[in-house]
């Protein structure tokens, strides 16, 4: 053994004791704001219907539809592959899984709509839409034909609709109550957020929900939906949304980019408003700063370019959607919006080519990482919980199967969870 070297320091044990003292707050106020990602399922899209149309056959009827859409305009493999550009590889894995997802799970994350959508209707009538709604959400999760999340998307909290919004949400959870509790899998979307206390407000009403039927405080969260650009930058400056996924208490679960009426608000016109323009690009990146770090997912928003008509048109559309659902995955919002039955099989085949294509690469950096051996890159804990985090998004939407994930990386599902949400600390420890 070579020479011990002698080990000297001077600062007093009293010095760093003071420091953590002075710092035990900001500690404290790091776990608070910024718990890190939930560990749960992120849906990669999310489905509307109007309260008047959704009934208990929606799910299905959608996957039935998408599927006769690629009977018709994509009956195989290679049709697909060439509308689509996907490489011969990628072609029959990624329609094979497209198929066998419409046919198993359509739609992973469904809101019946009651705000634009819906529009304005006689009290009594949204009364009782809101009240079938709970009774077919509940019905549905009963019998396995629901979709993984479910909810509705209330009316917003501006003053000519907030008494509708209110009431709506109180007879749709109570109807869920009454059927036999909530969901699991229970989603709510508060639209057209412009000032933190609106946010403020829709806490106040759930924690009186709460009380109300004796369930935990925290029970239930919401999504807020960015619509208006006040939402993204006050007028002092400041990033409103910050402050609004602060002011849910730990209840916001997700911030939706609402690309139409977004784009309205800054003036762009309609020919122009898409989620890939420059002022959608930044609405989303200051959504996605904001929501870093806080457990609250980003959501993309849609395309209203509908596949339909003509095969030739069809495909037209097709491209288009898969587009710009690949361009919002390599910018790192997973989960977007879908108008029609025919844009789920261009959302699940841009998300399976996604994970499919850097499938290999990421599985072998990863076990890299996890063995702690060479290789052309050399990757630190961040990179790792990234790869960790790729490889479970895969698996959760089917892109991936959990055996070839574990043949190539030598890893069980814990063990990837442990790499996308190390500690606090792990991701400091060894890397910067």
């Amino acid at each position: 053994m070579g020479r011990q070297e002698k080990v000297t320091t001077s600062l007093a044990g009293a010095v760093s004791e003071e420091i953590d003292a002075s710092l035990a707050p900001v500690d404290a106020e790091l776990e608070r704001r910024y718990p890190g990602d939930p560990r749960t399922r992120q849906p990669v899209h999310t489905v509307y219907v109007p309260g008047d149309v959704f009934a208990a056959g929606t799910v299905r009827s959608w996957g039935d539809r998408a599927l006769a859409a690629l009977d018709e305009h994509a009956p195989d493999a290679a049709s697909f592959a060439a509308v689509l550009g996907l490489p011969d590889a990628l072609a029959e894995p990624v329609y094979t899984r497209v198929r066998a997802k419409l046919e198993r799970e359509p739609v992973e994350d469904l809101r019946v709509d009651f705000e634009d959508g819906y529009g304005s209707r006689p009290d009594a009538e949204e009364d009782e839409a809101a009240a079938r709604a709970a009774r077919l959400i509940a019905q549905a999760y009963r019998d396995g034909t629901a979709a993984p999340y479910m909810g509705i998307r209330m009316k917003c909290m501006e003053a000519p609709v907030r008494a509708r919004g209110t009431r709506t949400l109180d007879i749709f959870l109570t109807g869920l109550m009454e059927a036999g509790g909530l969901p699991g899998g229970l989603v709510l979307t508060l639209p057209k957020v412009t000032y933190p206390e609106q946010v403020t407000a829709m806490v106040r009403l759930l924690e009186e929900f709460e009380k109300a039927h004796g369930l935990d405080t925290g029970r239930i969260g919401f999504e807020i939906q960015i619509e208006t650009s006040q939402a993204i930058l006050a007028a002092d400056g400041t990033a409103t949304v910050a402050r609004m996924i602060q002011a849910a208490g730990g209840r916001a679960t997700g911030l939706h980019y609402g690309t139409f009426d977004y784009s309205a608000c800054l003036g762009v016109s309609a020919a122009h408003q898409a989620s890939d323009h420059p002022a959608a690009d930044h609405a989303k990146a200051v959504m996605q700063v904001a929501a870093a770090g806080t457990g609250v997912r980003v959501c993309d928003g849609s395309t209203n370019v509908l596949p339909v008509g003509p095969t030739e048109q069809v495909h037209a559309a097709w491209r288009l959607h898969y587009g710009l659902a690949r361009r919002a995955l390599a910018r790192a919002y997973y989960q977007g919006w879908d108008m029609h039955p025919g844009h789920i099989p261009t959302r699940y085949a841009a998300v399976f080519a996604f994970y499919r294509e850097g499938f290999e690469q990421a599985a072998a950096r990863l076990a890299r990482y996890a063995d702690r051996a060479g290789g052309d890159v050399m990757d630190e804990p961040a990179t790792a919980k990234a790869l960790g985090g790729y490889l479970l998004r895969g698996l959760d939407c089917g892109a991936l199967d959990i055996g070839e994930v574990a043949r190539l990386t030598g890893l069980t599902r814990a063990d990837l969870e442990g790499y996308a949400s190390p500690r606090r600390g792990d991701l400091t420890a060894s890397g910067s």
